[in-house]
């Protein structure tokens, strides 16, 4: 039983936050309220030999191709004036491809945004099914070596459609190799408590790593 406290003649009922284990990713993948394209395998389980990208509770995904390189320009951003973010973003950046031959080396405090391979959905299902929302964090492994994969914007809200941009720097002290198809970030996900109204975001239905 959850706590319960009293202030006021008031009283307040916290919520535990429910996080789905890699058995229940799995179920809402079955179920349509979480959709990853192409979906990560193998699942977790017998066959999968330890190496499925589903964790415990999370599921690995992977870095594409795309790498957007922000120009230096001699302006001022103010994100308050008229206009997306997405646009400005891509007036102010160069855009590179990299291969598994060719990568980029993410030098010492250098920032580029990327994008995964897979493209998450959260449908905003009908009124008696549970809803879900989503963040993105780094990986262990990766944080270790000093790179960082969003600032302060893990939030993936209920409704989202399209692939997930990571905004990447190094913040440790060598380079670090970038090549598609490693595993990049951890999608964990969680129920949220109500149904939402639809509020598309301008990053909505996004297939490149500045927005568009």
């Amino acid at each position: 039983m959850l706590p319960s406290f009293k202030r006021s003649g008031c009283s307040r009922r916290l919520d535990a936050l429910v996080i789905l284990s890699n058995s229940e990713l799995c179920r809402a993948l079955d179920d349509g309220r979480l959709k990853i394209f192409p979906e990560p395998s193998p699942r977790p389980g017998i066959g999968s030999g330890g190496k499925s990208p589903f964790n415990t509770s999370s599921v690995d995904l992977r870095l594409d191709s795309e790498i957007v390189l922000p120009t230096q320009l001699p302006v001022v951003v103010d994100p308050t004036q008229p206009g997306s973010m997405k646009d400005y973003l891509s007036r102010s950046s160069n855009s590179e491809t990299i291969t598994v031959n060719r990568p980029i080396i993410l030098q010492q405090r250098q920032f580029v945004l990327a994008k995964t391979i897979e493209r998450v959905e959260l449908p905003i299902p009908a009124a008696g099914k549970t809803c879900l929302a989503a963040r993105i964090e780094g990986r262990s492994s990766l944080a270790r070596c000093g790179l960082l994969i969003h600032f302060t914007a893990p939030t993936i809200h209920p409704g989202f459609n399209g692939t997930i941009t990571l905004e990447m720097i190094n913040l440790g002290p060598n380079g670090i190799q970038l090549t598609p198809g490693m595993y990049i970030a951890q999608l964990i996900v969680e129920e949220v408590r109500g149904l939402p109204v639809e509020n598309p975001s301008q990053f909505q239905n996004q297939s490149t790593a500045a927005g568009k």
